[in-house]
């Protein structure tokens, strides 16, 4: 699960990280209102608009900017709230902004060349260790440093049982080139980010960049975080953090119906119970000529309610010009999953693309005489060769 870089910054100063202040908004009356605040208690003259969307590369697309004045933050706001904010990490859609971040300019004073740092903790699962990635190359695209200077690219592995060690955190500052309070500083930011990765069961955190200001200071002034789903369940208080707007619909859909659901740009839809026979079956429709449009996974239980939700978020991508039902019956029969799909095809209605169906296990030949005694437009296959035969027949009549 992402979560905003205004919510990553909370999470950061809980465990006392210094951040880049500011306050969301989402009208430009609280915005102004925030920026009033800003000045009153931190002195700002200046302000960042930072439209609080999931996807790095903002401010290429126009997602944050300067104002300098109140009427300014008044103005800036009015053209970014609802905007379709397209960086080069949304696609060509992009992203619309129903948020935004209001924070105080930590460049500007007495800061003539400020320094940026690259700074990231994330599982290595190779070697069972937590490995913060930095960089002295901070404020652009870590994929643009390691391409063109990867010398300027550090890594440092930390046991988890261990924990991060006060000789690791010297060591990161001095790769950055710090010394003095800056290199104190940076210590205990470091020591901040840690905690904070391990508290939250985050997957990345990313702070790019973190910026060493005038006095020595070290602030985060962005923060990208993924949190693990599968800690969820223990992380109630980020589970209320979740932005559903900021997710695919039909995803976020599944989800609700414990269905693993990814979208892809094929043409030919697939619902499978495990994933390993999803990817034999996206490999099947490859070589029948087609193209996936989705992974779906329907796991174990698969039933009418499961179906039928799994057949109308495949049905909302317009591209799909067929589907593909690859069901193995070892937990579930067949036969039942073959009644829930008949059921769930009449619940649904008219559906106008042709439904391949391939089950087999347990009772498979009761549920093949389901489908084709249905009288709906569902073909039944008992093979892997029969269900690729039928999906070049189906395509080739489009």
């Amino acid at each position: 699960m992402n979560i905003h870089e205004f919510q990553g910054k909370a999470l950061l100063k809980k465990h006392n990280v210094s951040i880049q202040e500011g306050f969301v908004a989402e009208t430009p009356d609280v915005a102004v209102a925030y920026a009033r605040i800003l000045k009153q208690l931190y002195g700002a003259e200046i302000f960042v608009i930072k439209a609080q969307i999931h996807a790095g590369g903002r401010g290429k697309g126009g997602g944050v900017r300067l104002a300098k004045s109140f009427e300014e933050v008044e103005k800036i706001s009015k053209q970014m709230l609802g905007m379709q904010l397209v960086t080069p990490q949304t696609g060509a859609e992009g992203k619309k902004v129903r948020k935004l971040l209001i924070a105080q300019d930590v460049y500007y004073k007495g800061v003539s060349q400020p320094a940026e740092f690259y700074i990231s903790i994330l599982l290595n699962r190779d070697i069972g260790k937590n490995v913060f990635i930095y960089s002295p190359e901070g404020g652009m695209s870590i994929e643009e440093v390691s391409e063109k200077s990867p010398e300027l690219i550090f890594s440092e592995e930390i046991d988890p049982n261990i924990g991060l060690q006060p000789f690791q955190t010297r060591k990161i500052a001095f790769n950055l080139g710090l010394s003095g309070d800056a290199f104190k500083n940076m210590q205990k930011f470091l020591q901040g980010i840690y905690e904070t990765y391990m508290a939250t069961d985050a997957q990345l955190l990313e702070i790019n960049p973190a910026l060493k200001t005038s006095d020595d200071k070290i602030l985060a002034v962005d923060c990208k975080m993924t949190i693990d789903d599968d800690a969820l369940f223990r992380q109630p208080e980020l589970l209320k953090m979740r932005d559903i707007h900021e997710e695919n619909p039909d995803e976020a859909e599944a989800g609700k119906h414990n269905l693993n659901f990814i979208k892809l740009e094929g043409n030919v839809g697939c619902m499978v119970n495990g994933a390993g026979l999803a990817m034999a079956t996206m490999d099947i429709i490859k070589l029948s000529g087609g193209s996936p449009a989705n992974f779906l996974d329907v796991g174990g239980g698969a039933n009418a309610k499961t179906v039928e939700a799994g057949f109308r978020i495949i049905l909302n991508d317009k591209n799909v010009k067929a589907i593909l039902i690859n069901i193995f019956g070892g937990i579930v029969r067949c036969d039942r999953v073959a009644s829930g799909i008949v059921e769930a095809y009449k619940s649904i209605g008219q559906i106008d693309v042709p439904v391949i169906v391939r089950l087999q296990g347990t009772n498979a030949e009761e549920a093949v005489k389901i489908i084709d005694d249905s009288g709906l437009r569902v073909h039944s296959a008992a093979t892997f060769s029969e269900a690729a035969k039928l999906i070049t027949k189906t395509l080739n009549k489009i």
